[in-house]
């Protein structure tokens, strides 16, 4: 310390050195003491330095968990960058599980037995639904010819499915024109009514608009790729005109809105979430919220006895909150599957049920696990990745059943898992620092770290 100036109160965090970046401008340099200065007992001094040690050690905690914040965003970000998009743990990852963790607080005896499922051999079956046009095959007349008698006593059928290509036509309306002319002697001319395109002064059918709207919007296939299609088929049509009968036929569409709206806030549960996607601007590309609102298709079953699936879409250019509730949810009261959207806690509040996603909890645990230095010893996140994983796996074996068979066997065998989780968390909570990957996932579930003013991160 020879030759150095020091803050006269000694706080680590009011030192110009130890102090953030950008806050060296708002803070004044606190008066400083030299050598001449500092005590000459050798207790004072003593206590200066536990002081000094006390707040290196807190600061090095809280760094530390800066750091390890930071190395688990970076990871996360070349995950997202360069890493594969899905979130699948393999069987053949086998060192994830190489050692285990102890669990402070004993679980319940529970053994998950898997049934067995087996691929039935050969080929699938071809849809009953499909039309089939007989083809005969007989012998021929000379294979006939060669035998003295005879007699058909059966026959053998093999079916083979076959693509046929879709095909353009053009349909010339014919209306007929008529003399008519009344009992007085006037006479009028009267022609025949046909039904044309849906859009004004357009020629183009029904049915090539709808297959135009559905290739683009529900299998993705540009307008451009679309040209190139019809040009195969000896139909040039130009991208811009294209492009005008998607609008036209969206402007029709739109007049089924508020019907659909009207049907899907008619379930009991809705299941919501929200993408990103590029918007272009006049001058600038946006990036816009692509909004989905469904019902689902076994709510809708037990409903109104058709499993269909029924979704509600909209856009807007942010994710504020009356884009989110007020357009749409309105005064609507159910069980709403969702993510932690702040946008829809007022209606939390207001009496709709919040059902959480098990999919945006697991990827809370997944990000962790993915964001580990190859080889490191499985963790915390591991073992909750674990534990989902058997709530999946008791899902996709109930899949097929009943819905009252699925409550039954979630009472019986999800609830004691669920029991084992809930547990597991309540016991690790409190050994976690507060802003730790792994304590936000934590705190997803509903289980946050004990928050105290010297354990928050500067």
């Amino acid at each position: 310390m020879r030759g150095r100036a020091l803050p006269c109160n000694w706080g680590l965090t009011d030192c110009p050195e130890a102090a953030p970046a950008g806050k060296m401008g708002a803070m004044n340099r606190p008066a400083v003491i030299d050598r001449a200065t500092l005590p000459t007992a050798v207790e004072p001094l003593q206590d200066m330095v536990l002081e000094m040690a006390a707040q290196l050690d807190g600061l090095r905690t809280q760094f530390d968990a800066q750091m390890e914040s930071l190395r688990h965003q970076l990871a996360e970000l070349r995950r997202r960058l360069f890493g594969p998009r899905s979130e699948a743990i393999h069987a053949g990852q086998g060192e994830l599980w190489s050692e285990t963790v102890e669990v402070p607080v004993p679980p319940e005896a529970f053994r998950e037995v898997e049934a067995h499922r087996r691929r039935q051999p050969g080929r699938a079956a071809i849809g009953e639904h499909l039309p089939r046009r007989r083809v005969e095959h007989d012998l021929s007349a000379d294979e006939k010819a060669s035998f003295a008698a005879v007699e058909r006593i059966g026959e053998e059928v093999s079916e083979m499915l076959e693509y046929l290509p879709a095909r353009l036509e053009v349909i010339q309306n014919v209306r007929l024109k008529y003399r008519c002319e009344r009992a007085d002697g006037s006479s009028t001319i009267r022609t025949a009514t046909a039904q044309g395109s849906p859009i004004a002064k357009s020629n183009a059918g029904p049915g090539l608009l709808a297959h135009v709207m559905v290739s683009k919007y529900l299998d993705h296939c540009p307008l451009a790729r679309q040209q190139r299609i019809l040009a195969r088929d000896g139909v040039v049509i130009a991208r811009q005109t294209l492009c005008d009968r998607v609008l036209d036929g969206a402007e029709l569409l739109s007049v089924l809105m508020p019907v659909l709206h009207r049907h899907v806030l008619a379930s009991p549960v809705i299941f919501t979430d929200d993408t990103t996607l590029a918007l272009q601007a006049p001058g600038k590309t946006v990036t816009a919220r692509m909004w989905a609102y469904i019902w689902p298709a076994a709510i809708a079953r037990m409903s109104t006895g058709v499993g269909r699936r029924w979704r509600r879409r909209h856009c807007t250019t942010s994710r504020s909150i009356a884009a989110a509730r007020t357009r749409i949810l309105g005064d609507w009261r159910g069980y709403l599957q969702a993510d932690d959207y702040s946008g829809y806690h007022a209606s939390f509040r207001e009496g709709v049920t919040h059902v959480a996603c098990w999919a945006h909890a697991r990827r809370k645990y997944f990000d962790v696990v993915k964001a580990m230095p190859k080889g490191a010893r499985p963790g915390l996140a591991h073992h909750a990745l674990r534990f989902i994983g058997l709530i999946y796996r008791i899902e996709g074996q109930i899949a097929e059943a009943d819905p009252d068979v699925r409550r039954q066997l979630r009472q019986q065998r999800t609830k004691r898992v669920l029991a084992w989780f809930h547990r597991w968390l309540t016991a690790h909570a409190p050994t976690l620092l507060p802003k730790s990957p792994l304590a936000k996932a934590f705190a997803y579930c509903g289980f946050r770290p004990n928050v105290t003013a010297d354990s928050e991160i500067v």
